[in-house]
């Protein structure tokens, strides 16, 4: 075995990751969103469930994705399971940046619905939150290192 595979984290096959957010996602339907979403923890990031609309299609797309708060924003990544291409949801954004995202509460079963607007973080801003997500996810870098390029992080700000 070389010595790059000795070091990367085992992640599950692609399917079984595919499968376990597919269920997640049934889960939250299943509830009416009172259960599938947590809030971020100084140590840990939660989960948000994300609206935007489709590139092509103009449809309502859905994703629930892991995320932390900075300051009034929501920051994320741009991840595929850690696959090489780009998400769907990720270039829906790109093309219509503007989305709505829901989140739970910091007590209780409730959620709050915020309208956002999403761009890439760069330069400096990038670096302090890929340290951020280092904080609160302590194999990150090597995760990352499995896409050929550089993941993106992406801010959600409120809109006005």
């Amino acid at each position: 075995m070389s010595d790059r595979r000795q070091r990367q984290p085992w992640l599950p096959p692609r399917p079984v990751i595919r499968l376990a957010w597919r269920i997640h996602r049934a889960l939250y339907r299943a509830t009416r969103g009172r259960a599938g979403l947590r809030p971020p923890k100084p140590d840990s990031w939660g989960t948000l469930h994300l609206t935007v609309v489709g590139r092509r299609t103009g449809r309502r797309r859905s994703v629930i994705l892991a995320y932390f708060d900075d300051g009034p924003n929501l920051v994320t990544l741009a991840m595929n399971g850690w696959g090489a291409p780009e998400p769907q949801w990720w270039l829906n954004l790109q093309a219509h940046p503007e989305a709505a995202v829901e989140l739970p509460e910091r007590r209780g079963r409730t959620r709050r619905r915020l309208r956002v607007r999403a761009h890439a973080a760069t330069g400096g801003e990038r670096d302090r939150l890929w340290d951020r997500w280092r904080a609160v996810e302590r194999n990150l870098d090597a995760h990352a290192a499995r896409r050929p390029g550089a993941t993106t992080i992406v801010v959600l700000e409120p809109a006005p």
